[in-house]
């Protein structure tokens, strides 16, 4: 049975407004257990929906020509494809909506909430540790780390350290503790992956950066 255009069109739409009524819904729990005003919502949602596609350079560096992609399941079944071409450099970058914003955020909830600075380094530490261990290169494409870990290592290392103030402990670090551990101390493997671009936070509203901070404030 083939399906019409118009019922694709409706599925599309009726998906995309419950993906939104969720994640509304998800920041709204998330920014009332932080105490944080209304304008938090706004400006963390449509700060990261609006700024996904602005990537800002960092630098650029010259990298190894990409591995056998033939090995990698993925590659196999056809799932994943080089977003463009590789042309022997890499440019590294930040993405505004995924990576800017949700740093922003954590270092705002820093200042304001009475953390002391050994549970906030010894948090960061251990959930860049775990993310660093969990994360993997895959060529062609960038780092990659499984959806979760990041966001339960934040939420019990948070409830351990951070007493009544797990809630913010547990966005900064998990925030903070991804960029450390599965970004910035992946950065040598770039030269092996051969991927054009290499985007801290690319992926906006769905990067592990973003979903960790606020899934781990749900979860302490």
């Amino acid at each position: 049975m083939r399906l019409s255009p118009l019922f694709l069109v409706a599925f599309l739409f009726l998906a995309i407004f419950l993906l939104a009524f969720i994640q509304v819904g998800v920041l709204t729990i998330a920014v009332d257990k932080l105490g944080l005003p209304p304008i938090a919502l706004i400006v963390l949602l449509f700060g990261s929906l609006l700024g996904s596609g602005v990537n800002i350079p960092l630098f650029s560096m010259r990298t190894e020509p990409p591995p056998a992609m033939r090995a990698h399941p993925l590659y196999r079944l056809g799932l994943l494809r080089p977003r463009q071409p590789f042309t022997g450099r890499t440019r590294v970058a930040i993405n505004l909506g995924g990576g800017v914003i949700p740093i922003g955020f954590a270092i705002y909830l820093w200042l304001h909430h009475p953390l002391s600075l050994l549970p906030v380094f010894g948090a960061i530490a251990v959930v860049a540790a775990i993310s660093y261990v969990a994360s993997r290169p895959v060529p062609g494409m960038g780092v990659a780390m499984p959806l979760f870990v990041g966001p339960i290592a934040a939420a019990v290392t948070a409830l351990i350290l951070g007493g009544e103030l797990s809630a913010p402990l547990a966005y900064i670090c998990g925030t903070l503790g991804v960029l450390v551990g599965a970004d910035l101390l992946r950065i040598g493997d770039i030269s092996q992956m051969g991927t054009p671009l290499a985007s801290i936070g690319g992926a906006g509203t769905f990067d592990g950066i973003y979903i960790t901070g606020i899934v781990a404030v749900l979860l302490a």
